[in-house]
């Protein structure tokens, strides 16, 4: 099989480890560190590694497809000065970066969801901008280009003026980025540029992991088990339910969303010397939240055995 990424050595495997990540030690070296905020395809995070060697470089990014092709262009390029995050950005600034650790931080033509339903999904809300605030050195900041009034308006809505100054510019196209081309093949000629200057300094404390509760049952009957969904400050929703009964395994995939971050992941239910136990799956990495706790405990509970509890 063709490793078309060419090498993973920028992949950072930020699940396993401890966070914040020490990110001058990764790098080996303590500079100026700055942040692309859903890179795409990578190219223009490639190219301002490439002009600023001087400075330290991390491209956060959902999708594997786009990981993978800014892996290829990183290896091509010979950089060394960037690394890259494949995950939810709100986890990933909340998490990975301690506070007053970031230079800069841009995002070109992100997703704007302009959907009202799908609102919840835009990234740079009040809460976040002040996860951004905090994470910020004193004199950071924030450029966002977006080719959509609407979003542009709704971030103007977000900034707090304690925590940022704003300026907001017509620019025409100057970024050479996939999405940039993309809207003026289709005839736009100006983007709407935001840039937020840190102004005050907002304290947050860091959410710290929570040492997870498993459990151990006696008994344990698939044909009865029917976790209850939850909807409320925390959202569990229970999706898959599959059982191996050769291997005396089952497996339930579970949604939490909690603060606006989402958790996709499988809770395994396995046979063993003492009994049925149920622990968040191998591999899954899922972050130890209280969400995560809440869907072991509902699992838990739908197994209808209160004999022995874990740890």
């Amino acid at each position: 099989m063709k490793k078309h990424y060419l090498s993973l050595r920028p992949l950072v495997l930020w699940q396993e480890g401890k966070r914040p990540i020490n990110w001058p030690q990764l790098f080996g070296r303590e500079k100026p560190l700055e942040v692309e905020i859903g890179f795409g395809n990578g190219e223009f995070l490639a190219r301002q590694a490439e002009a600023h060697p001087e400075r330290n470089f991390i491209g956060i990014e959902l999708m594997w497809g786009s990981t993978r092709r800014a892996l290829r262009k990183i290896k091509k390029a010979g950089l060394e000065n960037v690394r890259l995050v494949q995950g939810d950005t709100r986890i990933a600034i909340t998490r990975l970066f301690s506070e007053e650790s970031i230079d800069r931080v841009y995002s070109l033509f992100p997703m704007p969801w302009p959907k009202e339903k799908h609102s919840k999904h835009r990234v740079f809300s009040r809460p976040f901008l002040g996860v951004l605030n905090n994470r910020l050195v004193g004199g950071g900041e924030v450029e966002i280009v977006t080719d959509h009034e609407p979003f542009k308006n709704w971030i103007v809505e977000q900034v707090q003026a304690e925590e940022f100054s704003i300026a907001v510019e017509l620019t025409s196209p100057s970024l050479n980025t996939k999405y940039e081309r993309k809207w003026s093949d289709k005839g736009q000629k100006g983007f709407f540029e935001i840039q937020l200057f840190k102004r005050g300094h907002l304290s947050l404390p860091f959410p710290e992991d929570i040492p997870l509760k498993t459990y151990c049952v006696r008994h344990f009957d698939p044909d009865r088990f029917n976790p209850s969904n939850e909807r409320g400050e925390i959202v569990v929703e229970f999706k898959d339910f599959v059982y191996d009964p050769k291997r005396l395994k089952g497996m339930v995939r579970v949604f939490v969303v909690e603060d606006d971050v989402t958790q996709n992941f499988w809770i395994e239910i396995d046979y063993g010397e003492d009994g049925w136990y149920i622990h968040v799956a191998r591999g899954c990495q899922a972050l130890p939240t209280v969400g995560v706790q809440h869907a072991l405990d509902l699992v838990y509970a739908a197994t209808g055995d209160g004999s022995k509890e874990g740890t």
